[in-house]
């Protein structure tokens, strides 16, 4: 069986700005013909056992670096394995039909060892987690087909979440060349409404109703301030410290929703390094990874992934990796007690309250001194209320002057 891998960078994800790297992959027979083809996104949210009886999640992408050993193609069933990092893999099976093809089985094997992805984890064996997807998205193609699904799709199983989007798939291909028929998702397919049904009768005459007044966003209070703290052992101190309140705006189907980040139920953890730490937020609900740099002795917010399962069961993802916020000198913290709102991307909005944040160089699980916002630096006002004030005292001082001519004026008229 001969792979071969072939790397590229694929359009921006609908839902961000930036672009995001995907992973297209061939996998060829005996013969050297093309069998089995994929283009696909997927991204990682794991949820493991760090040191000191803590709760961790690792966020991750499939990188676009893959070793496809142990995929092949047969005449009924074909595999495509995915292997990356230190010794993990993502595996699809597939299965064949008389007119059709379908996914059966997505298996992810991660190796906890790995410290780079999992960060202080207590446990050095493999966790492996076996989903039946066909009550997702990943539905039934036609033969000779591709299938085809830009619309994201969550599979969660043993508290591994993958997201996956901008799929394009076409296992059990004929005579080595990739299909360019496509069979679109269910989720991908807009839903036409139906006309409405006509009545050739005179219709009886009816009273006007007024128009419904849309119901308006619900205004939320203001979110609470939780201290998001990451440390890298059991007894060490804080080594990336995050304190503030966090509202988030986001769009699914073109309807605005709101929430705010409850600390009481979110777990924090991260990894703190000397040019990127990153800071995790989880819950049952959502899943947000803030990536900080140090560049030139500066740090910043540098990208920002979100992931929310409404109450509904809708899915939303979003990421931007080119940001520029929260610049501060590395040794000082970054200071904004204001709300502050950001537009991550054309679907995602963050407000934040009392932000305090230091994601390097911390010392003693303390804040350093801060460098504050403009919207919290008073002294910027100082120079513009002392020319209000000049500017009042000329006006005065003009206004007296007219008077005291006028006054003069008149005294000298001739009786």
């Amino acid at each position: 069986m001969i792979h071969r891998a072939v790397l590229f960078l694929a359009l921006a994800l609908g839902l961000g700005t930036q672009l995001t790297s995907a992973t297209e992959v061939l996998v060829n027979n005996t013969e050297g013909k093309l069998c089995l083809y994929a283009n696909l996104k997927v991204n990682f949210s794991v949820a493991y056992e760090a040191v000191g009886d803590k709760n961790a999640t690792a966020v991750f992408s499939l990188p676009d670096a893959v070793l496809t050993n142990g995929s092949s193609c047969a005449n009924s069933s074909s595999t495509l394995r995915l292997s990356f990092g230190q010794g993990h893999s993502w595996t699809m099976t597939f299965s064949k039909g008389v007119q059709n093809y379908q996914a059966d089985s997505v298996t992810v094997d991660l190796n906890l060892a790995d410290a780079a992805v999992f960060p202080n984890a207590t446990s050095n064996e493999t966790m492996s987690v076996t989903v039946n997807v066909n009550a997702t998205n990943l539905s039934k193609a036609d033969l000779g087909t591709c299938y085809s699904c830009n619309s994201q799709d969550v599979i969660r199983e043993g508290g591994v979440s993958q997201t996956l989007w901008s799929v394009l798939i076409q296992a059990f291909v004929a005579n080595g060349s990739k299909s360019q028929e496509i069979t679109s998702c269910a989720a991908d397919v807009p839903i036409t409404p139906s006309p409405a049904p006509t009545n050739a009768s005179t219709a009886a005459p009816t009273t006007a109703v007024a128009p419904t007044t849309p119901i308006p966003t619900p205004t939320l209070p203001t979110p609470t301030t939780g201290k998001y703290h990451v440390t890298t052992g059991v007894n060490s101190t804080a080594c990336l410290m995050a304190d503030f309140g966090l509202s988030i705006g986001f769009k699914i189907q073109g309807q605005l929703q709101k929430m705010n980040l409850e600390p009481n139920g979110t777990n924090a953890s991260g990894t703190c390094g000397v040019n990127s730490s990153q800071l995790v937020l989880s819950n049952p609900t959502a899943t947000l990874v803030f990536t900080f740099v140090n560049e030139t002795a500066k740090f910043r917010l540098h990208a920002v992934t979100v992931n929310i399962t409404t109450g509904s069961g809708q899915q939303f993802y979003s990421e931007n990796t080119n940001l520029s916020l929260w610049v501060a000198s590395v040794g000082s913290s970054y200071m904004c007690n204001k709300e502050q709102s950001y537009n991550i991307s054309e679907s995602l909005a963050l407000h934040t309250f009392d932000l305090h944040v230091q994601p390097f160089a911390v010392a003693s699980g303390k804040f350093s001194t801060a460098h504050e916002c403009s919207m919290d630096d008073t002294t910027a006002l100082i120079p513009i209320i002392v020319g209000c004030a000049l500017t009042g005292l000329i006006l005065i001082v003009v206004v007296a002057y007219i008077i005291g001519r006028r006054k003069t004026y008149v005294g000298y008229q001739t009786l």
